[in-house]
């Protein structure tokens, strides 16, 4: 999409009747039409009808977190507009391996990490039909589309993982790991057009991944409208975080922080949403810190009982060490909950730094404005207010056609060039 003041050049291609460049994309706004619309419309002038993702994990998957949420929102909006969409993802437990999810195909077959090869290997053969444009989504590995996948196509990459490696692997699978994402495989997609969830991910993904700046575009996720406010706040302080349960969510710094916030908040109450294999660790920190009264680790809620939740807590909470995107803390100012997080790429974004929440960059510091929030009746309700404005701004709606204005520019670039190319 053109970029404001840049004119038109008689060469560039056209998409709906809007000049294509390459530029620094524009900052992401929420459209005035209906997303549904100007998505079949955009389809239609881009010639994609059907549309492949390529995903880690499913919805379905009991790790399922932010980024198969994401996916799912983006794919059901597709599919709505007319689109064909097939998701191809690994094997999830107690799920068929081919079925429906509103409107669009899954296909879940292979584990954690054959899904890579056996997922290429049945896009080369066909084995998931035709396809008109694809969709790739990095989640610390790729699937190298650059290298064999012909036609239009975007990778959606929603943070760097660079830290992560070394809580997840041994000291040297987590420098390989992090050779591979910073310095090997980011060359490969040097053409490829990138989308990624906020400008502070998109900085992240610019200096230590070296992507081309004009190629690498913001749309941030939405929140789901069923989260407003509600109901009555519970009556002593409570404290909610969501996540899966794993080391770079930070669970275990949040439990020894509000332990320490609780010397001067005695009735300070922390639960934790989420399942996953940390779960025994955190149990145990708990056990050890003789916090059982008060630390509930909850695991899976439903729909209705997290927004309960977000609902009745003063504060919700991250302590993660990366993030796309805060997608919790989105969803729990919806609510009228104001967030105190680790001052990361994403949250600098999803939290609006003294207006929808606060930031923190050390624990030391985390602990101070927890108190702050806890403590200060007047803060928390100018933070609430902001809180619920700040969510405002964000639909699945308008998320779901910003992802997919990118593939759509990307296959009228790829159809002008071969009509350049046969005159």
């Amino acid at each position: 999409m053109a970029a404001r003041g840049r004119r038109r050049s008689p060469s560039s291609p056209c998409l709906g009747g809007i000049a294509i460049t390459t530029p620094a994309p524009a900052p992401f706004e929420p459209p005035g039409a209906s997303s549904s619309a100007e998505i079949a419309r955009l389809a239609a002038a881009a010639g994609l009808q059907r549309v492949h993702i390529l995903a880690w994990r499913d919805l379905a998957d009991v790790e399922a977190g932010g980024s198969e949420l994401h996916a799912a929102e983006v794919a059901r909006r597709w599919a709505a507009a007319g689109l064909e969409v097939t998701m191809r993802t690994s094997y999830a437990q107690g799920s068929p391996p081919t079925g429906a999810r509103d409107g669009y195909r899954v296909i879940r077959r292979r584990g954690r990490y054959m899904i890579f090869p056996a997922a290429v290997v049945a896009e080369l053969r066909g084995l998931h039909g035709p396809r008109d444009g694809l969709v790739e989504i990095w989640n610390g590995v790729p699937f190298l589309t650059p290298l064999w996948a012909r036609g239009p196509r975007i990778c959606l990459i929603h943070h760097v993982h660079r830290d992560m490696w070394r809580l997840v692997l041994e000291e040297r699978l987590a420098r390989l790991g992090e050779m591979l994402e910073l310095r090997i495989l980011p060359p490969i997609y040097r053409r490829t057009p990138i989308v990624t969830l906020s400008e502070s991910s998109r900085r992240e993904l610019i200096e230590q991944m070296h992507f081309r700046p004009e190629l690498v575009r913001v749309v941030p996720p939405g929140i789901d409208p069923r989260f407003s406010p509600g109901g009555e706040k519970s009556r002593t302080p409570l404290v909610v975080s969501v996540g899966r349960l794993m080391p770079s969510k930070g669970f275990d710094a949040l439990i020894r922080i509000a332990a320490e916030v609780r010397d001067s908040v005695p009735e300070l109450e922390l639960v934790i949403v989420g399942d996953g294999y940390e779960r025994d660790r955190l149990e145990q920190l708990v056990s050890d810190l003789d916090a059982t009264g008060w630390v509930h680790l909850v695991g899976r809620l439903s729909d209705d009982e997290l927004l309960a939740l977000y609902r009745r807590a003063w504060v919700v909470a991250s302590a993660s060490i990366a993030e796309g995107w805060g997608m919790t803390l989105t969803e729990a100012a919806a609510c009228g909950t104001p967030a105190v997080a680790t001052r990361i790429a994403g949250h600098l974004d999803s939290v609006s730094e003294d207006e929808s929440g606060l930031l923190a960059d050390s624990d030391r510091e985390f602990v101070a404005k927890l108190r702050a929030v806890l403590t200060d009746h007047d803060l928390r309700v100018r933070l609430s207010e902001g809180a619920r404005k700040h969510a405002d701004r964000y639909t699945w709606d308008a998320t779901a056609l910003g992802v997919f204005t990118p593939l759509a520019e990307d296959a009228i670039r790829r159809r002008a060039r071969r009509r350049g190319r046969g005159r």
